[in-house]
């Protein structure tokens, strides 16, 4: 049997704090979704490192990670992600993309992002599945799960085709499913607390969001828990071929 291959999109620089701990978010993501027999490569993005066109075919799925950037950004190399991203719908390549993925998916296939309306939204939300949904009967999936989100931009508006599978009291567009093929997820499912905390920690020190918020979500923070083993069998079922 041939190896099954796929690659990781990083949009995001590594922090120092997360390359000793998890091996950069790349890690976190071969962590999360790497099987025996796999091979697993990563392309620097936001670097200006892309899949040459030859490289492309070669690959059966593609992740796009969360950024610090906005997907509704046109610096040079998010206009040739888009790009990209046109180019693996073309080929109906598996797709994924977490939290700014999942923006940009979406601007890509023709939809609308922006700041969200409701502001920042980082911690443990509960997310609501579209009972229509065929994921929902596939995977047995309860109604509700838990999932950690760090986030001030969304989808506003899906692609056209694009059908809605999840929402969250602040965020109307939590997942979203293009065809078989695509698929885009608001929050974090390959986050631990700790990954969260350190985040919160590095947007105060940015300046993004003032003392007083960041205490009040890390006294949140504690007492929930993500559902990430259900996230992890979601995320590889629709990745490897499974719905």
């Amino acid at each position: 049997m041939a190896e099954k291959r796929f690659a990781v999109l990083l949009c995001a620089e590594d922090s120092d704090y997360v390359k000793k701990k998890y091996g950069g978010y790349f890690g976190v993501f071969v962590g999360m979704l790497a099987e025996k027999g796999e091979r697993w490569d990563v392309y620097k993005v936001a670097a200006g490192e892309f899949p040459g066109d030859d490289e492309v075919e070669d690959y059966d799925g593609f992740v796009i990670t969360g950024s610090c950037n906005d997907a509704h950004g046109n610096d040079v190399w998010i206009c040739k992600l888009l790009n990209l991203l046109k180019k693996l719908d073309s080929m109906k390549k598996k797709v994924l993309g977490i939290c700014f993925g999942h923006q940009i998916l979406g601007r890509a296939l023709g939809g609308k992002t922006g700041r969200a309306v409701s502001g920042w939204d980082i911690g443990v939300t509960t997310i609501h599945f579209s009972s229509s949904s065929k994921l929902f009967y596939d995977l047995k999936l309860p109604t509700q799960l838990s999932v950690i989100e760090c986030h001030r931009d969304e989808v506003w508006e899906l692609p056209p085709k694009a059908e809605i599978i999840a929402w969250s009291e602040k965020t109307g567009i939590e997942m979203f499913r293009y065809g078989n093929h695509i698929m885009g997820i608001q929050g974090h499912p390959e986050y631990t607390q700790d990954i969260l905390l350190h985040l919160i920690d590095r947007l105060l020190k940015c300046n993004l969001i003032m003392d007083s918020f960041a205490d009040e979500v890390k006294g949140k923070v504690g007492p929930c828990e993500a559902d990430r083993e259900v996230w992890k069998r979601l995320c590889i079922s629709f990745l490897k071929g499974g719905l």
